[in-house]
Order: structure tokens, then sequence, then C-alpha cells
């Protein structure tokens, strides 16, 4: 688990909020608070959708940010920043397998529960904290090690400015 403080607030919000960046995520949990709170579980909810629109969604029943983006701007947009926000994203199975997979067989991907990106601004600060969710237990943090480096090579590649504190 790292801690990253974003340099630049401004131009990272728009990448968050008006750029496809961090689309193929999975949203797990979002609150806003503005002049009321806004809070997104992140769950989903089959009852929702026709059969029809179940089949074309496939095997994925996850939330991903990419269907709460323009939603979380609305909530956002205006000439004040928000209070305080919270958003903790999960990155997708077929991604998380590909990173434990690049361990050369030092975990299984059914041993891994999640990745996690959590991102949060208050006081004008805003922060991303990784982490990682195992379900059996390891002494071994490599898995911990890669998904760090995998989130500042991420960030690196954007032109995202951070200082890990």
């Amino acid at each position: 688990m790292i801690s990253l403080n974003i340099e630049e607030v401004k131009p990272f919000m728009a990448m968050l909020l008006t750029n496809t960046l961090f689309d193929d995520l999975i949203l797990k949990e979002m609150e806003i608070q503005t002049f009321t709170g806004f809070n997104v579980s992140g769950h989903f909810y089959e009852n929702f959708f026709s059969k029809e629109e179940l089949e074309e969604r496939g095997a994925d029943k996850a939330v991903l940010w990419s269907e709460i983006r323009r939603i979380a701007f609305s909530v956002i947009r205006g000439s004040k920043p928000p209070l305080a926000m919270k958003i903790v994203f999960q990155l997708p199975k077929n991604l998380t397998d590909k990173l434990v997979d690049s361990l050369g067989g030092k975990l299984r991907t059914e041993d891994v529960g999640g990745l996690y990106l959590n991102i949060r601004f208050e006081n004008n600060e805003l922060r991303i904290i990784t982490g990682t969710a195992i379900k059996t237990f390891t002494m071994d943090k490599t898995l911990d090690i890669e998904w760090d480096g995998w989130v500042k090579r991420f960030l690196g590649s954007k032109g995202i400015i951070f200082e890990e504190i």
C-alpha cells in the first residue's frame, strides 16, 4: 500500500471526470460532499435490467466508472470544489489476472480478492491510496509491490504528477 499526493488537482479532476482514463475500472463506492452528500454503492442490481440487456452485458456484472462518470461530473460541476470526495476503484478481473500471472506463479489468481485504488479529496488535497485484498494468508508482499508499481507507471504515463508520501 502506498499513498500518493496528486500535485495538480484540477488537471487530475478533469481527467477523472471528463476523460475515459479510468472508465474500465470497477466502481466499488463513491461519496461526494457538496451542499449535501451523494453516495453510490457500486452494487450491481440485475433486477433493473431485462434478460436481453443482461445477455448483452455478458458475464461482467460490475458497475464501471464509465457508467457513473457523467453523474459524478454533474454533481461536482460548478464554481466550487466539493468539500470532500472518496472514490474506490477495483481493477477488473482480466487486468488483475494479467498482473498476477506476471508474478511467475507466486500467487494464484483465485487467491486475489481485488486490487484497489482509493481516490480521496479533502481540504483541497487529493490523494491516491493503493490496496490489495488476498483471500489467503501470505507474508509475500510481491503483489503489493507490483500493484503499487503498476499504479505509479500508469499515472506517470498519463502525465499525472504525484509525490509518494
